[in-house]
């Protein structure tokens, strides 16, 4: 399957230290700035599908669920703390001006 650059959000719309979820052809992704660097991952946590852009915090690079304490790194989507086990999908950002794009 083919992957597509979608531009899903200004940059400018995400504050330092903020998440926010945007729409990727139907897919709920959360998109996390880390100090101006963009991350961007599957907002279902993988424990109990609470949304990691709502129900997350993010402190660093590290994105709690406060539903029930997973934790998760937002570059890799590698978890960090459980009860997740399995890590949340990640995709590749670009910065076109103010767009953010992901590859999807």
């Amino acid at each position: 399957m083919a992957t597509e650059l979608l531009t899903v959000i200004k940059t400018s719309e995400i504050p330092a230290g903020g998440i926010t979820a945007v729409d990727a052809h139907g897919m709920r992704v959360a998109v996390a700035n880390v100090a101006g660097t963009y991350y961007a991952f599957d907002d279902a946590c993988t424990h109990e599908q609470c949304s990691l852009a709502t129900d997350g915090e993010l402190e660093g690079t590290t994105v709690t669920c406060t539903c029930h304490g997973s934790e998760f790194d937002v570059r890799t989507g590698k978890v960090l703390a459980p009860p997740a086990t399995q890590p949340v999908k990640v995709y590749p950002v670009r910065v076109a001006g103010d767009a953010l794009q992901i590859e999807v």
